[in-house]
């Protein structure tokens, strides 16, 4: 780990350097709700060990986050009283990654928020699926 990437806001709030709303806090997870909502209750997921990319995250580490992401989002849900939630984690700058530590958004959602989040898919031709799928494969 670089000292640029141990400088991550988010491995600043884990140490305690930055205050923050702790929502949750295990061994190896921390949530705590986003400065910056998009909505009320948005929440944040992260791993206390700082890796930037969910693919370095050790196995066992990721498996810590999944096995919460659900009950904090029922909280969450309940105490906003939101009936519907996205979680959305990017990997990369290109993703929409702004800081370079693995995190989760759970963002509670509402009839009319306004938020959007509509891609705009393409069939894809079987013949080529078939063959992405191969190389996907044989990647390991």
């Amino acid at each position: 780990m670089s000292a640029a990437a141990a400088d991550s806001i988010f491995s600043r709030i884990i140490r305690g350097e930055i205050p923050c709303q702790r929502i949750f806090e295990n061994e190896h997870v921390l949530a705590f709700l986003d400065i910056n909502p998009l909505s009320e209750g948005h929440t944040l997921v992260v791993p206390k060990r700082q890796c930037e990319r969910l693919e370095d995250l050790p196995p066992e580490e990721a498996a810590a986050i999944a096995r919460v992401l659900g009950p904090i989002a029922r909280r969450v849900l309940v105490a906003t009283a939101a009936r519907d939630y996205n979680v959305l984690q990017n990997n990369g700058p290109t993703s929409g990654q702004e800081v370079p530590h693995v995190h989760f958004h759970i963002i509670p959602r509402r009839a009319g928020d306004g938020l959007g989040y509509r891609w705009k898919p393409k069939p894809a031709d079987p013949a080529v699926l078939a063959e992405l799928a191969q190389r996907i494969n044989a990647a390991g």
